[in-house]
């Protein structure tokens, strides 16, 4: 399996700590949404190439907040998107598999790589691939105990559970090994791009970091 030495963004990767997984009808409702995540203490941003425009969201998000915030692309399923996200100055890349040419791709912009997998095997050929980050995606199938059962044969890699994950337990995800977690929906819901909906992602972004700071008190105590 290649080994490679820790991406420079890993540690800030890590630090965030909660990467709000980003589905946004419009660049404008994006770009509010990832105004109301920073300003409320959410620092990882992962724009996806679901929502229209993801390079220019990109790159305005790192206009706006690129000295508080690391913002990334998610939801890359080719080369060409790939390229589009590093060129707008994507931090890091997330595809929700792994497939060894895109794989490869996304790991040569120098972009922090994440790739999905869930099988043990899909495990080995991310690793395999030199991948920075595993997605563990979807989550909710195996839950923290299924992510802490993975660790058991690679306990040098560094995993992010995606789907499944709440302000509720999110403590158990870390304790299960997690060096991040993926927020979509529970973090950032579609009724949040109705009018006044900005609300709700203040509110819910406030309950992450509420449990993100439990979580790292309880760890030095």
């Amino acid at each position: 399996m290649t080994q490679r030495p820790p991406h420079p963004a890993l540690d800030a990767f890590g630090s965030s700590g909660v990467i709000a997984v980003l589905r946004a009808p419009t660049p404008e409702g994006a770009l509010s949404a990832i105004d109301a995540l920073v300003e409320a203490g959410i620092t990882g941003i992962e724009v996806t190439f679901t929502t229209p425009d993801a390079p220019q969201v990109i790159q305005e998000s790192l206009a706006r907040h690129g000295g508080r915030a690391l913002v990334g692309a998610g939801t890359v399923l080719t080369a060409d998107q790939a390229l589009s996200a590093a060129d707008a100055g994507a931090q890091f890349l997330v595809s929700p598999g792994t497939e060894a040419d895109l794989a490869r791709v996304m790991i040569g912009t120098g972009a922090l790589t994440l790739t999905g997998a869930l099988t043990p095997s899909e495990v080995m050929l991310a690793v395999s691939l030199g991948v920075d980050v595993i997605k563990i995606f979807p989550g909710s199938l195996g839950g923290p105990g299924y992510l802490k059962s993975l660790r058991a044969p690679f306990p040098n890699e560094h995993f992010m559970p995606t789907g499944g994950v709440s302000a509720d337990n999110l403590g158990v995800w870390f304790a299960s090994g997690a060096l991040a977690v993926g927020a979509g929906g529970e973090l950032v819901p579609a009724t949040a791009f109705l009018e006044g909906g900005m609300q709700e992602i203040t509110s819910r972004a406030k309950q992450f970091v509420d449990a993100l700071d439990s979580w790292h008190q309880r760890k030095v105590q």
